[in-house]
């Protein structure tokens, strides 16, 4: 069996870990101190992130990145997206051509825009940005450390080195997909935490399944919009990194991003919401950084822009709702068939 090693101690991190390790793959778990790693071996679960789940036989934490690296075949990067750009910076003097790199983070950089596969290859050495791949999909972490069964896709540049991750990660219980669009499969992941934060706002006035399923669909086609732009495929955002991704996260109850807006709707502010969760939901930073692309390839987002001004300009979240049904009328497929007077 391959050895893993998991960059990150997140609640996505430690789930893939514990995944992995049942499968009977050495995973090394990276903590970001001698305390933490210590804590987690001895403990044998992440109670802070993971609670409930231990860690199988195989599964050991190290805050040693060369004990992390040495010998993994995957490296998995499971860290917030701001934190991103530090982690891989870590890795660099640890890699060589046979070591594939998967980003499983769902955000954007802030000051840059930048997605997660191009803030790694700014850090690397270009000799190994073909190795570099991506994770989404409809993945709750915590159903995925329950073992219920889920399917994700994996995305790269060439397809030999998807499929080599894809053979290394699937089980009976994760089914996992090709693709080669990478653009596609991670703003398909990204975007749909800001529309699950909508999602939440609906929830939490109470303004019923209509409303959410409209928004959904609404929301699913600014996506696209801009990813289309980006130079993404269209059939990418009807798969699991667009469609199933947003499903799941606009609708369960385990989703931090349709949670945060939830409770945004419910009265409660942004600082009290933070301080109340032990994750950190990626719309609320990705937010404006996806609002940044949109103006760059001078794509419409309504309902981004909306969520924008409720989390950082103090819209009330009716008045929000509100405007939006009241934005002009216009043909569904408009901004997909070149004219909004297409019959």
């Amino acid at each position: 069996m391959g050895q893993v090693a998991v960059v990150g101690t997140t609640s996505w991190g430690t789930t893939l870990a514990i995944m992995l390790g049942r499968e009977g793959l050495g995973v090394r778990l990276w903590a970001r101190t001698t305390e933490e790693a210590e804590r987690l071996n001895r403990d044998r679960e992440n109670t802070g992130h993971c609670p409930g789940f231990r860690f199988p036989e195989g599964l050991h934490a190290t805050a040693s990145m060369d004990e992390a690296l040495v010998g993994a075949e995957l490296i998995i990067l499971a860290v917030p997206s701001q934190y991103m750009r530090h982690q891989a910076s870590l890795i660099r003097e640890h890699l060589d051509s046979s070591k594939l790199i998967l980003s499983v983070a769902k955000g954007l950089e802030v000051e840059s825009a930048r997605r997660m596969s191009e803030v790694i290859t700014e850090e690397i050495d270009r000799r190994f940005h073909g190795n570099i791949c991506v994770l989404s999909g409809p993945n709750l972490a915590q159903e995925i450390a329950r073992g219920l069964p889920a399917t994700a896709v994996v995305a790269a540049y060439e397809a030999p080195v998807a499929a080599r991750v894809q053979r290394m990660i699937a089980s009976s219980l994760f089914r996992v997909y090709v693709n080669t669009d990478v653009v596609g499969v991670e703003l398909g992941g990204v975007l749909k935490n800001i529309i699950a934060l909508a999602a939440g706002m609906v929830d939490g006035l109470g303004y019923g399944n209509n409303t959410k399923a409209g928004l959904i669909t609404r929301g699913l086609a600014e996506i696209t919009r801009l990813g289309v732009a980006a130079g993404a495929n269209a059939l990418t955002f009807a798969g699991l990194a667009g469609l199933g991704d947003l499903v799941a996260t606009c609708a369960s109850t385990l989703s931090r991003n349709r949670f945060f807006g939830q409770e945004l709707a419910r009265g409660r502010s942004l600082e009290e919401i933070k301080s109340s969760m032990t994750g950190i939901a990626e719309g609320v930073t990705t937010t404006g950084a996806a609002l940044k692309l949109a103006a760059e390839y001078r794509i419409e987002m309504p309902i981004t822009q909306q969520v924008y001004r409720v989390l950082y300009e103090g819209l009330d979240v009716r008045r929000g709702i509100a405007e939006l049904m009241e934005r002009e009328l216009k043909h569904e497929f408009g901004d997909f068939l070149g004219s909004a007077n297409e019959p």
